[in-house]
């Protein structure tokens, strides 16, 4: 289905948000129909999103494959930070940029981590569950320690994990970091101890990540990173699921090697109700959702499909992942007419 006023036809390929009112507002300012489908499948994405001149994807898989079948296909945009359900290097070969929105909502995981980081290391939820069973039971949380003289230790200083840094300090952590864009030589990085990651898994007690994922981060803790913390480390994980070995970690809760977890993004989502991770009382998991907040939720929607529209119309989109698609996409809309 076209529009018939010129502008730019954006297919949202799926998404679990209740309203899409901001970004039928921004398509709409451009001239441009929004199209709203529930299409994960490869097959009814491709049907659902003809004709389209930028989708975007909240979960779904866009392969190459799907980019061919879509031949009007100019942009991909993503609801969030991380790409790595788009095929990004088959995009930029057939000149489709890929956008994203790196930074909106680093106030919210920031955020989030910290909460995870004190509610492991406080015993909240395992003290609340307690009370509304009708017991106090400090033995079933001890030992429980104070902030300060502790190490909060950050793996990926970008954006979020800056920010996470800067509260962590705040609430009185000594503060380490590793990133592997640090300059080896240096001993700081954005204003922090900057440390190898033996030495931050080793030292730290607690270990809170914030890389992406991407070949060299998959499984970037996994039993051997484990086998380096202290046994009283609390591991936080708000970047992606895939970046922690998930059986790794169950087996280092299951021997006391480290101290608890909490863990927002997971290599399975939803996470199945008899996952390992479930039954652990020094685990708190939440489900996907430290990027939110009523502000985030809204810069988010508005970014995301502002990126498409931009595109769409030949101006750079504000986040672009892979600016070398441009000549591509230059000869392509030259071909075109």
């Amino acid at each position: 289905m076209r529009t018939t006023g010129g502008g730019p036809l954006v297919a949202i390929t799926e998404c679990d948000h209740d309203s899409f009112d901001i970004e039928r507002d921004v398509v709409a300012s451009a001239g441009g129909q929004l199209l709203v489908t529930q299409s994960r499948d490869a097959d009814a994405l491709v049907v659902n999103c003809a004709g389209a001149d930028a989708i975007v994807v909240q979960y779904a898989a866009i392969t190459a494959q799907v980019m061919d079948r879509l031949p009007r296909l100019k942009v991909i945009g993503r609801y969030g930070v991380g790409v790595d359900s788009v095929d990004v290097e088959a995009a930029t070969r057939r000149g489709i940029l890929v956008c994203n929105v790196p930074d909106y909502g680093t106030e919210a995981v920031s955020d989030h981590a910290i909460g995870l980081a004190l509610s492991v290391a406080r015993g909240i939820p395992r003290l609340d569950r307690g009370v509304r069973a009708g017991s106090f039971d400090l033995p079933a949380v001890r030992p429980l320690y104070q902030v300060g003289q502790r190490v909060f230790g950050v793996v990926g200083m970008g954006l979020i994990g800056a920010a996470t840094a800067r509260k962590a300090a705040g609430l009185g952590y000594e503060v380490i970091v590793h990133d592997s864009a640090a300059d080896p030589d240096s001993q700081t990085f954005r204003g922090f101890r900057s440390v190898g990651l033996d030495e931050l898994l080793e030292r730290a007690q607690v270990v809170s990540v914030h890389t992406p994922l991407t070949e060299q981060t998959r499984g970037l803790l996994g039993a051997d990173a484990f086998a380096r913390m202290r046994s009283d480390a609390i591991v936080v994980n708000t970047s992606r699921g895939g970046v922690i070995d998930t059986g790794a970690l169950v087996d280092a809760l299951e021997r006391g090697a480290v101290a608890g977890a909490g863990i927002d993004v997971h290599e399975i989502e939803p996470v199945p109700r008899d996952h390992p991770l479930t039954s652990f009382d020094n685990v708190v998991l939440t489900p996907h959702l430290a990027w939110y907040s009523e502000e985030s939720y809204a810069e988010l929607k508005r970014r995301t499909v502002e990126n498409v529209v931009d595109a769409c119309a030949g101006r750079m989109p504000r986040g672009v992942v892979n600016p070398e698609a441009l000549p591509a996409a230059a000869q392509r809309s030259e071909a075109r007419r």
